[in-house]
């Protein structure tokens, strides 16, 4: 049901309006829908869903909200996998202003493109277009994060991705509205780049990128995580290399969590690798891919760019439910993807004021006409799907893949599996089909609703020294499940976890049944995508949360906290 407004609710809503432009503050269920709603999980009511256009008019939206005593929630591509950045239910005890930034565009250079300023709505395509007419990349890249994702939403949840140098999407130096315990809103700089005092001159300066080389402090603070080399090189740690809980990747808006209003970050970008070469390895065994991913991080000078991990039954579900995202990606660009995205929600959320029709229909709609779409996969990558359950994708650049050729040889020479090198072709659809495994799951649960009762999705990170990786479910867990999905960025141990749950079983009792087996392995989760509304946050991040947000009016309820103002428990 939406929410009835009372006279203070219309003031602000009003306010808003005044602020944005009435076009660009919405309230119908079905307006605001694909906001509310989450690519995976998460979904509940909102006073306003609020899409402001400067950064100086989100200034002032905060600021109306948080002197309204309203709730907070920061959004950007809505594209997280766990809630984060969407409502969860209608318990909170205030009403909730969604501030959608995709409007915030706006990428600027300094330092000739050695590093970067990006506002909220920045997206990893645009960025990596504004960056490779330089030779220079971003910390992630389409394809090794989620479709459509935001830069500033990888910051704010410490993201992972495939690229095995780079480590968790992390800056020091960022520009955010924090609320203190007296209920303001305050602006602070940190963006190491002198803008003045004045909050809207500051915002305006930034938008614009009205500063020069000589505002800025080179050595202000760090633009990313550039001890992760040596971290993941160590593969006898007993502790996995990056998950979203570790202190050591927290800094102001990097972890931030929706707890900070963040205006822009200032980021570190690198030189692009310009001819990469791609491995296709297949084996039976899975010891074999851990002794190639033990001597890949140790036995180089140089680390590889990347190596995904997919399942043969990923790799199935990929190849069935993933096709019309691969076809696309491959025929019209990741550039396509964010209109495709936004497509999708907004016709599901038009069908959504008729009751009588099915639940997801633009999936359903897009698995019928897939099934018209030619086969996507090179025939050698089908030929190992017959002989091989495991699958690694490894990419390495020009200078290293002539030692990692004569390994991979000298390697499967006397173990049982094989490996074959991609034409450029063959290596762009292979990344791609890793890259849509990411959401079959979703498709698979939406056509087969009758037998699905819903998604486990776990992300995972093992321990760097875990030799025994693959998992063995118990057979009381088994039995409740379809299909399990395994997929993941192998060289970092970070392991995609999916499990369609079969109908009739609770889905959330299902995953803590999981649970203890691997806090018994010694893993951590969730590895990159945040803790959201999925996981409990331990209380060292709880801690965390509340130095950034002492009021809790800025995405409470996050780690299964309590969603009341000034975190007062729920059993209040």
């Amino acid at each position: 049901m939406a929410h009835v407004q009372s006279q203070p609710d219309h003031a602000l809503v009003s306010g808003l309006k005044a602020i944005v432009g009435k076009e660009h503050v919405l309230s119908g269920d079905a307006d605001t829908y694909q906001f509310r709603h989450g690519f995976r999980f998460g979904s509940g009511q909102v006073l306003a869903v609020v899409r402001p256009g400067t950064l100086t008019e989100l200034w002032r939206v905060a600021q109306a909200a948080v002197q309204a005593d309203k709730i907070i929630i920061m959004q950007a591509a809505n594209t997280g996998l766990t809630g984060g950045s969407t409502p969860d239910g209608d318990n909170y005890d205030r009403e909730i202003v969604l501030i959608s930034t995709l409007r915030l565009t706006g990428i600027h250079l300094i330092g000739e493109g050695r590093q970067v300023v990006c506002l909220p709505g920045s997206t990893l395509y645009e960025l990596e277009n504004k960056l490779a007419p330089l030779g220079r990349e971003p910390h992630s890249v389409i394809g090794s994060s989620c479709i459509g994702a935001s830069v500033l939403g990888g910051v704010s949840n410490n993201s992972g991705g495939a690229l095995v140098q780079r480590g968790p999407a992390y800056t020091e130096m960022a520009i955010f509205g924090q609320v203190g315990e007296d209920g303001q809103l305050r602006l602070v700089n940190h963006l190491g780049i002198n803008l003045g005092d004045d909050p809207e001159a500051v915002l305006t300066r930034v938008q614009n990128g009205d500063f020069s080389d000589a505002d800025v402090t080179w050595d202000a603070a760090r633009g990313h995580d550039d001890r992760y080399i040596q971290h993941v090189r160590d593969v006898d740690a007993d502790t996995p290399a990056r998950y979203n809980a570790d202190p050591a990747r927290w800094h102001e808006a990097a972890g931030c969590a929706g707890k900070l209003v963040v205006f822009a970050v200032r980021l570190d970008t690198f030189p692009a690798e310009k001819r990469s070469h791609v491995f296709y390895i297949g084996t039976n065994d899975t010891q074999e891919l851990e002794d190639l991913r033990r001597h890949l991080l140790t036995g180089f000078d140089e680390l590889p760019v990347a190596g995904e991990y997919m399942h043969r039954d990923a790799f199935d579900i990929a190849e069935k439910y993933g096709k019309d995202t691969f076809a696309v990606i491959r025929y019209l660009g990741t550039g396509f993807l964010p209109r495709f995205f936004a497509w999708k929600l907004h016709f599901d959320g038009f069908v959504k004021k008729f009751r009588f029709l099915p639940d997801s229909p633009s999936d359903r709609f897009l698995q019928f006409a897939s099934k018209f779409l030619p086969g996507q996969l090179p025939k050698r990558m089908l030929e190992y799907r017959n002989r091989f359950e495991h699958h690694l994708m490894l990419k390495v650049s020009e200078k290293l893949m002539p030692a990692v050729r004569v390994y991979l040889q000298e390697y499967f020479s006397k173990a049982s599996g094989s490996f074959f090198e991609c034409t450029t072709d063959e290596g762009k659809r292979a990344f791609l089909h890793r890259f849509a495994a990411a959401g079959a799951a979703v498709r698979y649960r939406a056509v087969h609703h009758r037998e699905a009762e819903n998604i486990v999705a776990l992300d995972v990170a093992l321990r760097r020294n875990d030799q025994d990786w693959f998992e063995k479910l118990p057979a009381e867990i088994e039995e409740k499940l379809i299909v399990k999905l395994y997929y993941g960025h192998f060289l970092c141990h970070v392991m995609h976890q999916d499990y369609v749950v079969k109908k009739g079983y609770d889905v959330m009792a299902v995953e803590h049944s999981m649970l203890p087996g691997l806090d018994a392995r010694g893993a951590r989760y969730p590895a990159e995508h945040n803790v959201g509304h999925l996981y409990q946050a331990p209380d060292e991040m709880l801690a965390h949360y509340r130095t950034l947000d002492p009021c809790n009016c800025l995405n409470p309820g996050i780690g299964q906290a309590t969603k009341k103002r000034k975190w007062v428990a729920e059993s209040v």
